[in-house]
């Protein structure tokens, strides 16, 4: 059987950011980004810019051809942790667009930060990226860049604001510029250096550069207006001094710049258009175009600048983003790691069972606002439900399995040894496409023994059941015979009894089969039976591990009004069952998803699962959402 989800990058979405076809973009749910970047296209707003085939300033783009992008956008992660459902709405974003508007996306590392960043983080975010469907080619270039190979720029831009009376260096101590800072009601203080001369700014700041003071005792700030409204504009600091070995630049810089300054400046090199970023950015976006108008002014970017668009990030009921609760979970062993199926990590989603299809999916059904809502967990796993629908291949599993002893097997066929195959389509015809060729029917034996699941047998049934039960005593007294139901794909059966141990639990269920019923016969329905159920041959069926996931936390908003989110975690978030396949699942390969007929989507581990020796299967999403019902 093949797989269902492809295992690596080639074949699960674009390559490229080339432009979508025309007929991919009828579906597409407008929303006010894509009418921003439909009004540019028609102004023509950035028709005039120019490209050289890497980032640069204004003179190594003036020296490229007319721009082959008619946007450019970028996802730009900072290399401190892995990412999470809402960095996948994110990639989904900037890479969709640049892809339905004949753009490219850059994929660029916002690696600034010297003290938490890691190869490990950079090489996490490229292969979730890819896995999502998405690539950073386009034009026969790669678009794949980082923050700190522009340095030596941010540098020199530096140096301009200096020069051009635009930036100063602040020697307060940061209780001293925060107390001068001021607040929404008070305006801030201007410090006693910012009157110092370009040319004393200068020598102190290559002074910070040459490492000359001590780390935090200096700053670089920009001159704006200590009584603006928007304390974002109040002298920001820009640089500072940071004794730390980049995992890029190694130990050559001993000043680093802040991400506020760093950020535009890393979109104007890149000649990006339409720079997306979420609403808490919004505040930052006045700064962002003074920077970006000085440094134009000074010929160092070329214009029309980019521009900052903000959305609302996602917030998704029964999980948390925040990158430092996430690594708690991990670091106190609440989870067995970033990809434990439990976390919201891409890596987890992945090794849960998700698809980059069902996140796409989620990412354009929930689509792109200015204002922040919750969006409940259930629309993720309706996602995967319906990706997975006509994909997954259907397999019988018993997860609380009970032994089932056809006691006249041998009167019936002759030996107790014998078996017989028997068939089930591994799709339904439902999900068979028109001219699509069905994949090969499951095949499996049934004999004397088999295994059911436990709760398919009650010895008193309650209203209304309809699964097995042995003969009792009806209205007027007289013994009426046991239930009669069907093996899914096999005989049908008529209960007799069972078997217990000295505790009471049930050990065995007896039954006889009924000669000439078999499913695909000619006496297939010579008897009703009033339930078919799922089973797994004794004979043929392989244990297996069954983890059945739910979700972390129970409750919905776990760490929202300053809760403890550790307190809310869901003791019953995993369950370990030892259960019993049929041999199609045993052969699975890692990865593959499946339908366990009733009890909703199961997939492969990627990690522990070893096809034929140990099979190991993540519960992916019920067939249903019953949550809290």
């Amino acid at each position: 059987m093949s797989s269902n989800t492809p295992t690596n990058a080639s074949s699960n979405g674009p390559k490229n950011n080339a432009p979508a076809a025309a007929s991919g973009d009828e579906h597409k749910v407008s929303n006010f980004l894509r009418q921003i970047i439909e009004k540019d296209l028609e102004q023509g707003t950035y028709a005039s810019r120019r490209w050289a085939g890497t980032p640069g300033d204004a003179a190594h783009h003036d020296s490229g051809q007319p721009d082959p992008a008619k946007i450019r956008t970028r996802f730009p992660p900072e290399p401190n942790g892995y990412l999470h459902v809402g960095h996948a709405k994110s990639i989904c974003l900037n890479f969709g667009l640049a892809r339905d508007y004949g753009g490219v996306c850059h994929m660029r590392f916002d690696d600034t930060n010297p003290e938490k960043e890691d190869t490990e983080y950079v090489n996490s975010i490229l292969d979730a990226v890819q896995w999502l469907g998405f690539g950073w080619e386009a034009n026969g270039q790669q678009h794949l860049f980082h923050a700190s190979d522009y340095f030596d720029f941010m540098y020199r831009a530096a140096e301009y604001l200096i020069t051009a009376g635009h930036a100063y260096v602040d020697e307060q101590t940061a209780e001293q510029m925060r107390a001068a800072r001021g607040d929404f009601g008070k305006p801030g203080v201007d410090s006693p250096f910012r009157s110092r001369t370009p040319e004393q700014n200068l020598a102190r700041f290559r002074e910070m550069r040459d490492g000359a003071h001590e780390d935090g005792s200096m700053v670089l700030r920009a001159k704006i207006d200590m009584a603006s409204p928007n304390i974002n504009l109040r002298d920001p600091a820009i640089y500072r001094i940071r004794r730390a070995t980049h995992h890029n630049t190694g130990d050559k810089w001993c000043i680093y710049p802040m991400y506020t300054f760093a950020h535009p400046i890393e979109d104007a090199l890149e000649q990006i258009t339409h720079s997306i970023c979420t609403l808490e950015f919004e505040d930052q976006r006045p700064f962002y175009d003074w920077l970006l108008e000085r440094l134009a002014e000074g010929g160092l970017l070329q214009a029309p600048p980019p521009r900052q668009y903000e959305f609302a990030r996602l917030n998704l009921t029964y999980v948390i983003t925040s990158k430092r609760k996430l690594a708690q979970l991990v670091y106190d062993r609440k989870v067995s790691g970033w990809d434990d199926p439990r976390m919201p990590t891409i890596v987890g989603l992945r090794r849960r069972g998700y698809t980059p299809e069902s996140i796409q999916l989620f990412a354009e059904r929930i689509g792109v606002t200015k204002s922040d809502s919750w969006i409940d967990y259930s629309t993720l796993e309706g996602c995967l439900r319906e990706d997975l629908e006509n994909k997954a291949h259907r397999g019988m599993a018993v997860l609380d399995p009970v032994k089932l002893v056809l006691t006249n097997w041998a009167e019936v066929f002759g030996s107790d040894e014998h078996t017989e195959d028997c068939t089930l389509p591994a799709l339904p015809h439902s999900a068979i496409a028109e001219g699509q060729t069905p994949p090969p029917d499951r095949v499996f034996k049934i004999g004397k023994d088999v295994w059911i699941e436990r709760e398919d047998f009650e010895e008193v049934p309650p209203k209304g059941y309809k699964r097995l039960y042995p003969p009792r005593p009806g209205a007027d007294g007289q013994m009426q015979p046991g239930n009669v139901v069907r093996l899914k794909g096999g005989y049908v059966i008529e209960c007799t009894g069972c078997t217990r141990d000295a505790a009471g639990t049930v050990t065995e269920v007896h039954a006889k089969v009924i000669a000439g019923t078999k499913s695909g016969t000619p006496g297939a329905d010579s008897v009703k039976a009033k339930a078919a159920i799922t089973w797994v041959g004794a004979s043929d069926g392989v244990q297996a591990e069954v983890r059945l996931y739910d979700r972390l936390f129970s409750d919905p908003n776990p760490d929202a009004g300053g809760k403890d989110f550790i307190e809310a975690l869901n003791p019953n978030s995993l369950k370990v069952v030892t259960a019993y396949v049929e041999p199609s699942l045993a052969a699975a390969l890692p990865d593959q998803k499946f339908q366990f007929e009733r009890f909703g989507y199961f997939v492969a581990d990627r990690v522990d699962h070893v096809a034929g020796v140990k099979p190991v299967f993540n519960r992916v999403t019920g067939l249903k959402d019953s949550w809290g019902k």
